[in-house]
């Protein structure tokens, strides 16, 4: 089977138009229907008094013209919100048709973005069928943000058989090759040489680890623009090695490349709308499993800063790939330096399954991605990089530990460990994403979850017009 999750940005929208007439499709609140029914056509209004449509949340109506053919929709918003009330509409519409949202300007990009990410499901050709007509450039930028959003969705969800470190190096460099961007993949000897801590975490595996970089410039930036930086973590399938996870912990581990996936889907974003940044993206790509070549507990390690690690933990693979990583982006001195990973299960114990966990050494970097979430309704919540746990990680075989010798704080450990990594003077975050939806709803179905990615999207497009110091 041939990957095609890149069919998603092949339309602004990430979805198929189709020609043909579009029907209207209005939302409409209890009190819209009490006292200012007109804003409805009128055969709406007689549909909707003859079916008892109330405009409750979760509602449809469907309503014919003249002729008895099918002339538009309706939804009930209830008394939540936008987003969610479109979010439920696109599972519920008539797929066969294309549809044109009749909304309010004022939020009329929450409509487009919920009614776009919830017609999303993994492989399925109704996510294919629904269309949304373009509304000006504000609809535009919203199709690139939801389209990158299901393309970050679609690698996550997809079998970890049809997803290894090969299949997602692949996208990456068709990514790259997509928008211009100069690549690299790394792989076999040259990858031991540069990123020895990324080789022994993909050792155990018959399917080799490797490194995509690729770099790009906006089509208007000069020697004065930006660099940004992103690292994520591709760890195609995490049995846990030697430290084997439970079978119930295994169930899910196609996603412990949802870093990568969100950072290439930020990336496409970036590129998509071309913003005037230099930008540079780093995915580890490895499958940690266990055979006579896999790393042990108690091995230590050789890291591409020189740094030795001791491996307390071979289920602590994500921070050994980002490591190598994060030290070789700090090289070219990036102004912002974000890394993503589904790294730590102490984060979803403090945090649970919703809210990113966002770790930053600089208070206005942190406070503007802090802000954007909240802007785009894709939050995050801060944690302390608290320097009274960095003994935690001392080893008396090696100049570090990849984990805690307490069983305390597991999230800010990792982040520390990381930290180790990363030039003092480059602002960084560092992100802890669960990048899963348990269940589906509004705007969210059931399966893979680009967080984080609305909220360092807008943060980058602040600050490449506020630079932070």
């Amino acid at each position: 089977m041939i990957l095609d999750a890149l069919r998603f940005l092949d339309a602004p929208s990430g979805l198929n138009e189709k020609a043909g007439l579009e029907l209207p499709l209005y939302a409409v609140r209890p009190e819209d229907l009490r006292h200012c029914p007109s804003k409805l056509p009128k055969s709406a209004e007689g549909r909707a008094s003859l079916v008892g449509f109330t405009g409750e949340a979760g509602q449809t109506l469907l309503f014919p013209n003249e002729d008895g053919a099918l002339a538009g929709g309706v939804i009930g918003l209830g008394n939540g919100s936008v987003f969610n009330g479109f979010g439920n509409a696109a599972a519920a519409l008539p797929s066969e048709h294309s549809w044109r949202i009749e909304h309010d300007k004022n939020s009329l990009e929450a409509a487009e973005l919920g009614f776009l990410l919830g017609a999303y499901r993994y492989q399925t050709l109704k996510a294919k069928k629904i269309t949304l007509s373009s509304l000006g450039n504000a609809s535009m930028r919203i199709r690139i943000v939801a389209g990158c959003i299901m393309f970050a969705r679609e690698l996550i969800n997809t079998p970890a058989n049809l997803m290894g470190p090969r299949e997602l190096a692949n996208i990456a460099l068709q990514l790259a090759s997509r928008f211009g961007a100069e690549s690299e993949c790394i792989e076999n000897e040259q990858l031991a040489a540069r990123y020895p801590a990324i080789q022994a975490v993909g050792a155990g595996s018959s399917r080799p680890p490797a490194v995509v970089i690729f770099k790009w410039n906006g089509s208007t930036a000069n020697q004065k623009s930006p660099l940004i930086s992103l690292c994520g973590k591709g760890v195609c399938f995490d049995t846990g090695g030697y430290n084997l996870k439970p079978g119930a912990a295994m169930r899910l581990m196609r996603k412990d490349m949802g870093g990568a996936a969100i950072a290439l889907g930020l990336a496409a974003a970036i590129m998509a709308l071309d913003l005037p940044i230099h930008l540079e993206l780093r995915i580890g790509c490895a499958e940690n499993s266990i055979s006579g070549s896999a790393m042990r507990p108690s091995d230590v390690l050789s890291t591409r800063a020189g740094v030795t690690v001791e491996v307390g933990d071979t289920d602590a693979e994500g921070r050994l790939i980002l490591c190598d990583l994060l030290n070789e982006a700090c090289e070219a001195k990036p102004d912002w330096l974000f890394d993503i990973a589904t790294l730590t299960g102490a984060a979803r114990v403090a945090l649970g399954p919703d809210l990113p966990a966002l770790f930053c050494n600089n208070d206005a970097l942190a406070d503007t991605i802090l802000a954007s979430g909240r802007v785009t309704d894709d939050q995050l919540w801060r944690m302390p990089l608290h320097s009274g746990y960095v003994t935690w990680l001392d080893s008396s075989f090696a100049d570090i530990s990849n984990i805690s010798s307490k069983p305390f704080g597991g999230a800010i450990t990792a982040a520390l460990f990381l930290q180790h990594f990363v030039s003092k003077q480059i602002p960084w975050a560092h992100i802890d994403t669960y990048a899963w939806n348990d269940s589906t709803r509004p705007g969210k179905p059931e399966g893979g979850e680009a967080q984080a990615l609305q909220a360092l999207l807008r943060s980058i497009e602040h600050l490449t017009s506020t630079q932070i110091c």
